[in-house]
């Protein structure tokens, strides 16, 4: 059985551009690739913990090679220099996977495009292995394929049982770019009283497992790959050991996405999604 579980040095890791070194995000990040945590998903400007990163795959002794390492951009007007920064911040000399980090900060058709190309050049120069995108829609990854001499390695996308989109993922399988869902765990940290709650207990229940274990597979068991984190050691473990020892039936799955439904909530890129949806109808 696979275990498509990406550790998250993002979101809950969160701090301000300064130049300091954030020794507990470092034992943090130390922590997860002790614990075995190998692919690891950051960005550039947002979350301004590269160095940190950097420096805990430096301080664990772990060959650089056996690494997955993500990185994403907002700044399209710069994509290459931008990464260099961020090589720089991260003590390497290419990144696995680059991303744009949303679509919603491009101006226009052409100002994306423009960005894809550059992006490209990234992985023509050695700098990238692979180039991706984030938050992407339909259109936007239309946009993409219509100049793309290199196809997206995937799109990262916000996927749990209240942003459940099928037309999008059905598009993304059609045209062969994988999936990674992040927010995997809202139920439980953003939307406690939601109606994927009880599904999600009998599950835990039925497989014994934790309920974030659940939702995880939840993610997987729709074919794609999830992003996570947490700030305590036990839960990382119990992921590495709980998310590799059973599966989710469709029945299962579909236990938990049909009465969530009715519930919609987005976490991140929420005005910018709303946004787009009205433009797109007009």
């Amino acid at each position: 059985m696979t275990f498509p579980v990406v550790y998250g040095a993002g979101t809950l890791w969160m701090r301000g551009p300064d130049g300091a070194l954030n020794a507990e995000t470092v034992k943090a990040f130390r922590t997860a690739i002790d614990l075995g945590y190998r692919q690891i998903d950051g960005a550039q400007t947002v979350y301004n913990t590269e160095p940190e990163l950097g420096a805990a795959i430096k301080e664990s002794g772990v060959p650089r090679s056996e690494f997955a390492v993500t990185t994403k951009t907002v700044d399209i007007d710069h994509v290459e220099q931008t990464l260099k920064t961020s090589l720089s911040k991260l003590q390497m000399a290419y990144v696995d996977l680059y991303l744009i980090h949303t679509p919603f900060v491009a101006k226009s058709k052409e100002h994306l495009q423009s960005a894809w190309r550059d992006m490209e050049r990234c992985v023509q120069r050695g700098l990238a292995k692979k180039i991706g995108v984030s938050s992407f829609t339909i259109e936007h990854v239309e946009w993409i394929l219509e100049v793309a001499t290199i196809k997206p390695a995937l799109n990262q996308i916000e996927m749990h049982p209240y942003v459940q989109q099928p037309e999008l993922m059905a598009y993304l399988k059609q045209h062969g770019i994988p999936i990674q869902g992040f927010a995997a765990l809202t139920p439980l940290t953003k939307v406690k009283d939601g109606p994927a709650v009880k599904p999600c207990k009998e599950l835990a229940e039925k497989y014994g497992v934790s309920e974030a274990a659940v939702l995880l597979r939840w993610v997987i068991d729709q074919g794609a790959s999830v992003v996570t984190t947490s700030a305590q050691s036990e839960r990382l473990a119990g992921y590495l050991e709980q998310v590799g020892k059973f599966q989710l039936t469709s029945e299962d799955v579909q236990s938990i996405s049909e009465p969530s439904k009715g519930e919609y909530f987005r976490g991140f890129f929420a005005e910018d999604f709303e946004t787009w949806g009205k433009r797109t109808k007009d």
